[in-house]
């Protein structure tokens, strides 16, 4: 009976029946709510994620000092690298303006913008998910610069695919709070 029992788990093991991973991105670029023509050229630097984003795992508050990661619920993706592309694809169809680039440049001449974005907090909680950040916008010609926060709350549920989508509508506010400071 029990080498029975033994060789079902071992089955389950085998098969991956036992734990099933889920993966989910956040590197997909939403759509603006307007279109503005902007004729000079964007860089973006890498989004700089809190150090608990550095593992593929979806983290979750228990309260404010105690966090858990989910072994099932994967990041597809290194989110500071998908957040940056995101970034970069949303200023690109928000200003009409393919100009939009990565740090290092990788082009002659630098931008005339330049955005550094920070990420301080950026997780669910209970049935919010929080996102909080601060970011600092460069002209390059003036050199002039801003810096801004941003912090956003958003109504979510505990399932975790209704956190990744949560996560990305907060990340859409602020995509539009940082073009609308460029415009």
């Amino acid at each position: 009976m029990k080498r029975s029992i033994l060789l079902v788990m071992l089955v389950f093991v085998m098969t991956g029946c036992v734990t099933r991973s889920h993966y989910y991105v956040l590197s997909t670029a939403t759509q603006p709510s307007d279109v503005y023509r902007f004729a000079k050229s964007i860089g973006v630097s890498r989004v700089i994620l809190p150090s608990y984003m550095d593992k593929r795992k979806l983290t979750i508050a228990h309260s404010n000092s105690r966090i858990a990661q989910l072994d099932s619920v994967l990041w597809a993706e290194d989110l500071d690298h998908g957040l940056t592309q995101r970034l970069i694809s949303f200023l690109q169809k928000k200003f009409d303006q393919p100009n939009v680039f990565a740090y290092p440049w990788g082009v002659e001449r630098q931008p005339d913008i330049t955005v550094k974005l920070q990420i301080n907090r950026f997780l669910a909680q209970g049935n919010t998910v929080y996102l909080d950040a601060s970011y600092l916008i460069m002209n390059r010609r003036n050199k002039k610069s801003h810096a801004y926060l941003f912090n956003t709350a958003l109504k979510t549920s505990s399932e975790p695919a209704a956190i990744v989508d949560t996560m990305g509508r907060a990340f859409g506010q602020l995509e539009e709070d940082i073009a609308e400071k460029i415009k």
